[in-house]
């Protein structure tokens, strides 16, 4: 069997699931739980799959740009496609350092590499009018009134917690670098790519790439990439071990195992929060609609070799 013969296996890493709590947020704790989920996902290699990872960003950017506006006074602040590249440098890095680590380890020769991914947006995606994503850290609302006047951004009160500044999330449509990202799994190399959704872009007329300031989906993200890889199963390792029905109340319930028609059904329901469990659920159903065989939302200490026996919620067609 050839390296690209070998079924495909993307894992999303959320980006909180790199933090373990608020007293665990420095860059040293970050590498640690790196190096913990790295763990775990070597054995999936070790049984013959390919695997490529993604991961979140949203509290890594949140810490670079509380770090440009404390410093805004000194030095220019860093511009969100900017924040977004530099993620996914840092925690890539962390990833990939980390398998190669384990790899070593437990004696597997296997290459690993961490790409600077880009996607491309429309231009007239609707989130443009309509930003919602919060990002950055939190401020009195004087301090976001003044951004909103001197720097032109779009800010709004985040549940009762503080004013942030809003940015869109516009769908992703192309990857820029999926021949890139495709041949380098065909050769065997485990590929970690999409960080953070990818940098937004957009072409101009001329052609030409345009960096816009936006936060892109990492899930929906990381399910194009499965779709246009021909991935069999996509992992969506989040800080949860399941998807659950009436999430945090007296009712709450788990699920374990639910079909494609079933998730719609919960999904149209309302059970699912548009800011956390919301977009994973419709990238499951969006990969499982293209073709793909199974979809499972868990927390990356359950992964293991044998994807049937993964704790966590199994999404099927």
């Amino acid at each position: 069997m050839t390296e690209s013969d070998k079924p495909l296996i993307v894992i999303a890493i959320g980006g909180n699931s790199l933090i373990k709590d608020a007293e665990h947020m420095g860059v040293v704790d970050q590498y640690r739980t790196a190096g913990e989920t790295a763990q775990h996902i070597v054995p999936l290699v070790k049984a013959g799959y390919r695997v490529l990872v993604t991961h979140g960003n949203g509290p890594q950017v949140g810490f670079i740009l509380l770090r440009s506006e404390l410093a805004r006074e000194t030095i220019h602040q860093v511009p969100l496609a900017n924040c977004v590249a530099d993620t996914q440098g840092s925690i890539g890095m962390q990833i990939a350092q980390s398998l190669q680590n384990e790899f070593r380890h437990q004696g597997v020769k296997q290459p690993v590499t961490a790409i600077v991914t880009q996607c491309v947006v429309d231009e007239q995606d609707p989130s443009f009018g309509r930003p919602s994503k919060p990002i950055g850290p939190f401020m009195s609302e004087e301090e976001a009134r003044q951004h909103e006047r001197e720097d032109d951004w779009v800010v709004g009160e985040d549940a009762g917690r503080g004013w942030r500044r809003l940015v869109p999330s516009p769908a992703p449509l192309e990857v820029i670098e999926l021949p890139a990202i495709r041949t380098l799994l065909d050769s065997g190399t485990l590929v970690i790519a999409a960080g953070g959704g990818g940098v937004p872009v957009i072409y101009r007329e001329d052609g030409e790439l345009r960096p816009r300031p936006a936060v892109i989906d990492k899930d929906a993200a990381s399910c194009l990439l499965a779709c246009k890889l021909g991935a069999s199963v996509f992992i969506i390792s989040t800080d949860v071990d399941k998807v659950a029905l009436h999430y945090g109340t007296d009712k709450h319930t788990e699920i374990d195992r639910m079909t494609a028609a079933e998730c719609r059904t919960h999904l149209a329901a309302g059970h699912f929060a548009a800011g956390s469990m919301r977009p994973k659920i419709e990238s499951a159903l969006k990969f499982l609609k293209q073709g793909g065989e199974e979809v499972i939302i868990t927390q990356p200490h359950n992964l293991q070799a044998n994807l049937g026996e993964i704790y966590g919620t199994h999404i099927v067609p």
